[in-house]
């Protein structure tokens, strides 16, 4: 394994044992920097576990959790280095969105200017003068990141992020993470969100009971599992294409809506074979596979009890 870099998160054979039960089991993982990667699993997996001893508020049994090589409680300066939110933002009711933050800037010795940059940054602006109080779920997320964001670090540890999002926020978290990564951060999300995370992810990190099941690039983790990419067919000449298709060695199986799905070829020689045998053809769509799929097939009778 080449040396991690400074930004780049490190898990290291992390283990914590909670008396009987092993939360976290002799996991490894990298999240390289200049990416979003999401950190998957059933509930009860260990994911909200290991993101604690990450940050030093659970201290492991064995291994470490480190920044590159260095772990969060021996940072000089951890609030410019990682920003962090494990659960919605908490706050005193009747305190000002603005004002909260601008108590952590006087606490972490940044400038009062730093929280109205970051309202501006989660889109909170116009509720910058409303009491936390008045706060809706999703609003206090951006508030948590928000606050995460003061000190302009270089990772970003998040815990379910979207929940209380609508459809519009949970778009928004999506580019704001994007662009995060975009500019060389290193982005690290739970979430239960699959069909989202297949959208916002790099790379994933899948766990169940502890321990590492998969990790990996999504297009790499997609195409290994479930078959990798797949190909629709529509024809009416469903017999004839299934004889053609055998000379490729290829795998046809029927679909629920009187589709072809094809295993094995790529639709450039399905058009081929079929054109050679002289079968109308449809409908011709490669189609990558599913995460949730993927997640279900990996996990499956492995969720543990957090």
């Amino acid at each position: 394994m080449t040396a991690p870099g400074t930004d780049e998160i490190v898990v290291d054979r992390l283990t914590k044992q909670y008396k009987k039960l092993r939360a976290v089991d002799d996991l490894s993982f990298r999240v390289r920097s200049g990416r979003v990667t999401g950190f998957l699993g059933p509930n009860g997996a260990g994911k909200t576990t290991t993101l604690r001893m990450l940050l030093g508020l659970v201290t492991p049994t064995a291994g470490t959790a480190t920044f590159g090589n260095q772990r969060y409680t021996d940072l000089t300066d951890p609030v410019r280095k990682v920003g962090a939110v494990l659960e919605a933002s908490s706050a005193h009711r009747g305190r000002t969105g603005r004002n909260h933050l601008r108590m952590i800037c006087r606490a972490a010795g940044l400038p009062d200017t730093r929280a109205d940059e970051v309202l501006e940054l989660v889109g909170l602006t116009p509720a910058a003068k409303r009491k936390f109080k008045g706060y809706s779920l999703g609003m206090k997320q951006r508030l948590g990141i928000a606050a995460a964001m003061l000190g302009d670090p270089q990772v970003l540890i998040l815990d379910e992020p979207a929940n209380g999002l609508d459809p519009e926020g949970i778009r928004w978290m999506r580019d704001l993470l994007k662009s995060l990564a975009a500019n060389g951060r290193t982005v690290l999300v739970s979430s239960h969100l699959l069909g989202e995370m297949q959208l916002l992810a790099d790379d994933v990190v899948i766990v169940a009971a502890g321990k590492l099941i998969r990790q990996g690039p999504v297009d790499e983790v997609l195409g290994d599992m479930a078959g990798g990419t797949q190909v629709r067919v529509r024809t009416p000449q469903a017999e004839q294409l299934t004889a053609a298709l055998s000379e490729l060695n290829a795998t046809v199986n029927p679909a629920q809506d009187g589709s072809l799905l094809v295993h094995g070829a790529e639709a450039a020689a399905i058009g081929h074979a079929a054109f050679s045998a002289g079968v109308e053809l449809h409908e011709l769509t490669s189609e990558r596979g599913d995460l949730e799929q993927v997640f279900l097939q990996l996990t499956a009778g492995k969720a543990g009890i957090r």
